[in-house]
């Protein structure tokens, strides 16, 4: 998970604090984690008791709109922002399973993922792993096509999964969305889904938890109007914006919520 902070300027491993990335890793069930992760994970499910299956169902969300753009709408270029610990299968797992030649450019900045991304994700030919913030457009995008890795003369997949809601309002999201929209080519395609609630005792809490919790390195929960925003102007897909435990299931839910007080919320749209 990306926390926002410039690259270069990514703050050091501290075991002592949660970290967003490690807390994802112990809710899909993974190892890549410390106690004080798994102990912020037990806090935070006493206020969202349903994080373990919604971390699960948006996990599968990425699987199914990966092998979606690259199989049905032929998309072999991947921008992964805030990709995230390693967690099998990765986006890259996905797309060459369908495009040998897909490209995926991983980008993070916390600076676990950065030690586990090097060797895990930037594998093979098609792989980039590159260390920045999620916000900063300009250098991701230089860096993505240097040596013609990203040829963004043509449409490119641009993920922002489960992310966003790591950033403050004063990283301005709307305005990373539209900078990055403005560079991208025609027939390009940007999914987003970040956590919202309707319930505003659900967004104080967590916002409060996990801000404490990681000592100032997180955003807040949202609404589902604010997610709207991101996609003004854009051509969303059917079935447009859900709870993405509902964008085109390929099969019967795998692991129910238990309780709804707070969502993966978002989708896919068609850049002009």
């Amino acid at each position: 998970m990306d926390a926002g902070t410039g690259h270069g300027h990514s703050h050091a491993v501290d075991p002592s604090l949660p970290s967003a990335a490690r807390m994802y890793d112990w809710l899909l069930g993974g190892s890549t984690n410390f106690d004080v992760d798994r102990l912020a994970c037990e806090e935070l499910l006493v206020t969202a008791p349903s994080s373990r299956e919604l971390a699960l169902n948006n996990r599968w969300f990425l699987e199914r709109v990966v092998r979606f753009l690259a199989r049905d709408c032929g998309i072999k270029q991947f921008l992964d922002h805030g990709s995230g610990l390693p967690t099998r299968p990765n986006v890259h797992q996905v797309a060459q399973e369908v495009h040998r030649d897909a490209r995926i450019a991983y980008i993070d900045n916390d600076p676990i993922v950065i030690a586990h991304g090097r060797t895990s994700l930037d594998v093979n030919a098609g792989t980039r792993f590159i260390e920045a913030s999620m916000t900063e457009t300009d250098h991701i995008l230089d860096r993505a096509a240097e040596g013609g890795f990203i040829n963004f003369d043509q449409p490119v997949a641009a993920l922002f999964v489960s992310v966003i809601h790591c950033l403050k309002d004063s990283a301005h999201p709307e305005e990373m969305i539209r900078r990055l929209r403005a560079r991208l080519a025609s027939g390009s395609y940007l999914v987003i889904c970040q956590l919202v609630s309707d319930d505003e005792s659900v967004r104080r809490d967590v916002t409060e938890l996990m801000d404490r919790g990681t000592q100032g390195r997180w955003g807040r929960v949202r609404e589902k109007h604010e997610v709207r925003t991101y996609f003004d102007g854009l051509t969303v897909l059917p079935p447009y914006l859900v709870d993405v435990t509902n964008w085109r299931p390929d099969s019967e839910l795998r692991r129910p919520q238990k309780s709804h007080e707070w969502v993966e919320f978002g989708g896919v749209a068609r850049i002009r």
